[in-house]
């Protein structure tokens, strides 16, 4: 609890730092930091190299003096979302000229060698001999290859020596005493094209992240860097984004992106939500439809009035969420990354072991076991190993994120191919949430147009949401409702009224009981409705019931296909709501649910999760306040983000977008892809170590081979985990 206050009391900076790909720097970052007093939490997000600094420190001097001894230039940013407001990441810069020069060198000593192999196998006469008794061939071997180690590694060995002098040993430390132990045992050639290869290497890898990191490149390119904004003077004007205040009224054009978040307040236009909500068909906005940042409008124009600054939309939330669930780490990541902390000296040692104990023993002369050791160093590089569970984790968040479901962190992902149970929530998640009328009987001596001009007239005074689902059943204009006089609500049972000198009143089965108007055919009627999960009124005048409404919250189209797709994947459903039984039966019958509770409080509802979740891994859908505790006990917490965007987006563990639930199947089968992909890219990686440590150990490995395999892992390694961008 003491870490916990110290790291809640510290004050946070963040940098973003170019150089910082892989956990090779975060862990020469982590010693350097760690050391300093002051320094309560480190966090880091390589994917968009951003280091985040927990200190309680009076200035951030010492912290980026530090940075700055271990060869990482930090960049302040401003503490939030780092990459705010279209701002790109910086690509990652690679020498190509300087990778191909070093290339041409390696190969000219390579060839340089070769020459004086054959003729020393032709037993031609001798070349001139250099000073010191080298062949000229010899020697243009040597310095062809120090001038290939000198172009192309240089920055390894600066790299490999800030880690040693700083205790720790990385793949830079690892790849320097490799690249120099082969010249001093006279393979040059080799030494050189090791070099130039492992560079190639790390500037390959790089250019594969770099296709990572553009998924959030590409939620950032959504939303317009400037709106056009209507001034006090009535004048419009168009501004930046970020300096438009909330209240602003903002013109959209056809084909325009949206800015904001905000209300239309006049026109209509069909705007393109694919970015936000992943529906594939453009949504028909009016006056009052809330339209998102980063959306398109693809005809008409419209005026809107924003909700908020550019800086909360829900685009930028969103932003804000993908870039912190890449900063989380899951829990396969976190084992991988354990190992490989370890991973690395152990292979140094090994190397040590490997190149002494045999000379010393008999079993092996100095230069063959020098040799065995120096291969060993270079197939210990661990970065396809570290880095095939993140480039596959961040992949899945921005596949997605694309498709409408936000992904909170890498641990979500991960847990949800382990889900056996899902709770789902009834009121707004498997229902749409507002009343409908479903039927209309008339059962009176007044005709049924009659009829419905009453009931929508007195309906049209009371705000309950029955009343408003019968009046927009309805559909008049509110010119042609009738005139109410003396209009009262009575308590627990329904509304009354006079119209044309008539005493008018709709209610429920109480009601009608209290007024001795509920006969035994009535009651057989109304309790058939009810039945099938739906509230009965009764519209009657004086002492005639003249017609049965039927109100119901109806189950959304897609529900059925979501339940059952789940059954396919072997999760069984639960439905819970405070609603009654009568309904909650009905509901859970039309929807195909496997088991329903009714008339649950909050605190039932988490109790029942509880108890699932006991047999394994439950996950629980909601939409509302009631449900937060719910969403808070289950493994993974599902919000239905469209009906409450601010409360399901900072809350939930996952959202969705636009509220269709057929998107927790394919979350789940997004999991499980992925976790396949990380499963493939660790035994790969570890596969080609374990049979390249075989093949050293038998004599049949070289170093060059060994950098080759390696460089061959890490690039399918990536490209493999990239395959998720596309799921």
């Amino acid at each position: 609890m003491a870490a916990v206050a110290r790291l809640t009391s510290a004050t946070c900076v963040l940098y973003r730092i170019l150089n910082m790909d892989c956990p090779t720097e975060e862990a020469l970052i982590r010693k350097k930091l760690s050391s300093l007093p002051g320094i309560t939490g480190l966090e880091f997000n390589l994917m968009q190299r951003v280091l985040t600094v927990h200190h309680a420190l009076p200035s951030t001097e010492s912290i980026e003096q530090a940075l700055r001894d271990i060869d990482m230039e930090p960049q302040r940013l401003e503490a939030g979302i780092p990459a705010r407001g279209g701002e790109a990441l910086p690509a990652a810069s690679i020498p190509w000229k300087r990778l191909l020069l070093a290339g041409g060198l390696a190969a000219l000593s390579e060839a340089a060698e070769l020459f004086e192999m054959w003729r020393a196998q032709a037993a031609l006469s001798p070349t001139p001999l250099w000073p010191g008794g080298w062949s000229l061939p010899e020697a243009v071997a040597l310095l062809c290859a120090l001038a290939a180690i000198a172009v192309s590694g240089l920055t390894t060995y600066r790299k490999g020596w800030l880690a040693v002098r700083n205790g720790n040993l990385n793949i830079n430390a690892l790849m320097s005493v490799a690249v120099t132990g082969a010249v001093c045992i006279g393979h040059f050639p080799e030494a050189a094209m090791v070099m130039v290869l492992f560079n190639l290497s790390e500037a390959l890898e790089a250019r594969a992240l770099e296709r990572a990191r553009n998924a959030i490149g590409e939620l950032l390119a959504l939303a317009p860097e400037t709106a056009l904004v209507q001034q006090a003077d009535g004048t419009w004007q168009r501004m930046e984004a970020r300096h438009i205040a909330p209240h602003s009224r903002v013109r959209v054009a056809p084909g325009e992106k949206i800015a904001l978040d905000g209300l239309v307040v006049e026109g209509h236009s069909a705007v393109d939500q694919a970015p936000i909500t992943g529906e594939s068909l453009p949504v028909e906005k009016t006056a009052g439809d809330t339209v998102y940042a980063g959306t398109i409008n693809t005809s008409g124009s419209f005026i809107m009035e924003s909700t908020a600054p550019a800086s909360a939309s829900t685009l930028a939330r969103i932003i804000d969420a993908v870039e912190k669930a890449q900063a989380t780490r899951a829990p396969l990541q976190r084992l991988v990354d354990s190992f490989a902390r370890y991973y690395t000296p152990a292979i140094f040692l090994l190397a040590l072991l490997t190149a002494c104990l045999p000379p010393l023993l008999g079993l092996s002369d100095w230069a063959d076991a020098v040799y065995m050791a120096l291969v060993l160093l270079v197939i210990g590089c661990p970065c396809a190993l570290v880095i095939s569970t993140p480039v596959s984790i961040v992949s899945g968040l921005a596949a997605a994120s694309r498709h409408g479901i936000l992904i909170k962190g890498g641990v979500f992902l991960e847990k949800g191919r382990q889900l056996r149970r899902l709770a789902l929530d009834k009121t707004g998640t498997l229902t749409h949430g507002r009343p409908r009328q479903t039927d209309f009987l008339p059962c009176g001596s007044l005709a049924e147009e009659a009829c419905r001009l009453l009931a929508a007239s007195l309906a049209a005074r009371s705000d309950h949401p029955v009343s408003r689902a019968i009046v927009t059943a309805a559909a008049l204009p509110e010119s042609a409702l009738a005139p109410v006089e003396d209009v009262a609500a009575v308590p627990g049972q329904g509304i009354r009224g006079r119209i044309g000198g008539r005493e008018v009143a709709l209610g429920n089965r109480r009601m009608l009981a209290e007024r001795k108007l509920l006969s035994p055919a009535l009651e057989e009627r109304i309790t058939a409705l009810e039945t099938a999960g739906k509230s009965v009124v009764a519209l009657h005048a004086d002492s005639e019931v003249l017609a049965l409404l039927a109100v119901a919250d109806t189950l959304r189209p897609e529900s059925v296909e979501a339940v059952r797709e789940l059954r396919e994947l072997g999760i069984s459903t639960v439905m819970l709501t405070g609603d009654n039984p009568h309904t909650a039966e009905a509901v859970g019958r039309a929807a195909g649910v496997d088991a329903v509770h009714a008339r649950l409080l909050p605190d039932d509802k988490e109790r029942i999760v509880r108890e699932l979740g006991r047999e394994g891994p439950v996950g629980m859908v909601g939409d509302g306040i009631n449900d937060a505790p719910a969403l808070a006990c289950a493994h993974i917490g599902f919000g239905m983000a469209a009906g409450g965007t601010d409360t399901a987006i900072e809350t939930a563990d996952v959202a969705l977008m636009d509220d269709d639930l057929r998107k927790i199947p394919r979350f789940i089968r997004l999991s499980r892809a992925v976790y396949r992909i990380i499963v493939q890219n660790i035994v790969l990686a570890v596969g080609v170590k374990a049979i390249f440590l075989v093949l050293t150990f038998s004599g049949q490995a070289s170093m060059w081979l060994a950098v080759f395999a390696d460089v061959g892992t890490s690039l399918i390694v990536v490209a493999n985990g990239l395959r998720a961008r596309r799921l």
